[in-house]
Order: structure tokens, then sequence, then C-alpha cells
């Protein structure tokens, strides 16, 4: 309340309302004159509302683009991240996903839209297994399967299978891509996969992330599922920041 008030009385000016100077009231005045103002223009309350949630969204945007830059080395530059499309883009996709999130699954192709669309976009996948120990599987599976250079195939595979993949099915998947599953096996247990998790739990916590999918896309935080059109929206604008 003490906010909105406050706010109110920042927008008298707007309205013409002449008052005396806020310094020479005390705070009981100060109260009342904007309950006055309120009461005289009751619009002044969708204003003030509006000026706060503008203030909110420009302290947001402020506090984003710091985080982002703390974080864009880690983001964009990590050589234990998986990478899709053109190495050499314009533009780069960060995209934080989970094997068994739904929504996840329906993004790839939204994704695969939008690589097929434009070829000068490069994607940085950041496997994030949040939904359990399954993901956790799916997730070392997928991450050792660059040992074979089998990566990009299984990826897709995974998120094409139809409901949860974990230790039940994982390796099925697996063969038929032609990993060779004894080693992915033992290449699961890899330090660089341990990493690679550690630092995608980090960087979602230091982007505020809380769920997937999530995406960085240039200077803008994107969370949750992303339309191919809107995907191509933000590299269009992302491309004309550069």
């Amino acid at each position: 309340m003490r906010l909105i008030l406050t706010a109110c009385l920042s927008l008298l000016c707007i309205f013409g309302i002449a008052r005396p100077s806020v310094a020479e009231l005390s705070a009981a005045q100060v109260k009342q004159l904007a309950l006055e103002a309120i009461l005289e223009n009751p619009e002044i309350i969708r204003e003030a509302i509006d000026l706060l949630r503008q203030n909110d969204k420009n302290a947001a945007a402020v506090k984003s683009q710091a985080l982002l830059q703390n974080e864009r080395d880690r983001l964009e530059r990590d050589p234990n991240a998986p990478t899709l499309g053109n190495l050499d883009g314009d533009v780069t996709i960060v995209e934080f996903f989970d094997y068994n999130c739904p929504y996840c699954k329906r993004a790839t192709a939204e994704l695969n839209t939008l690589l097929a669309q434009d070829t000068n976009v490069r994607v940085i996948l950041r496997e994030w297994p949040i939904l359990g120990e399954a993901s956790v599987y799916a997730t070392r599976a997928s991450l050792a399967a660059r040992k074979q250079d089998k990566y990009a195939a299984f990826h897709q595979a995974l998120m094409v299978a139809k409901g949860r993949v974990g230790p039940a099915n994982v390796m099925v998947i697996a063969q038929a891509v032609g990993l060779d599953t004894q080693r992915l096996k033992a290449d699961m247990q890899g330090p660089e996969i341990d990493q690679h998790i550690e630092t995608s739990m980090q960087l979602a916590q230091a982007l505020n992330f809380s769920g997937t999918p999530a995406y960085v896309i240039g200077n803008e935080l994107a969370p949750g599922m992303v339309s191919s059109d809107d995907l191509q929206a933000l590299v269009s604008q992302a491309r004309a920041a550069q």
C-alpha cells in the first residue's frame, strides 16, 4: 500500500493537481494527501500500479543483463557442452532441457524447424536433469555418447522416444542408433559428465530458471517452450543487436 501511495503522489503532476511540497508535510499528511488524490482521481490507482509494474520490469531487465554478462563465457564458450547447428553461427542459442520433460520434447521439434530454416545459428545444449534419477541416467548416457561421435543422433532419438526414458529403455535406444552399449555404460561415469551437470545447475540457478525448457538467445532469457517462429524472432533480434 505504501508503494502505491508513493507512486500515486509521483503521478499527481501528470494530472495537473496542485499540492504542497511533500517535504513540507508530515507522514500522516502525505498519506492523507494521497488518499484524497485517489478519491478525486480513481484512475491514479491504475496508473500507479502500471508505474510500479514498469519499474519492476525495468529492474528485472537490468538484473538479467548483469547476470548474462557475468555468465556469458560459461554459457557460450564451454568446451564441455554439446553443440548443434552451425558451429560458426552468428547467433547462439543456449537451451536448458531434461529428456523427460514433455515440453522439451515438443520444443526440440520447434528448434529443429528453426535450424532447418536458419543455417547461421549455433545451439549449445545444457543438459539439466531435474526430473528424477531416470533423467540423470539419460543425461549421463547422452553425454557419454560423445566419445563415440553419436551425441546428435542419440539426443534426437531420446527426444522423440515415447514416454519416459531411463534405465529401462535408454540402452535399447542407444543400440538402435549404433552405440556400443557396453562402452557407453563405462563412459557414463566420466568426470566431465559430472562437471557438465553441475555447471548446468549453477547456470540455471544464476539465471533464475525454475524449469525446462529454458533458453538464452543473445541478451534475452526465454523460459518455457518457444515456437519456431518466436525463436526466429529472438534470433533476428539478437542478430540486429550485434
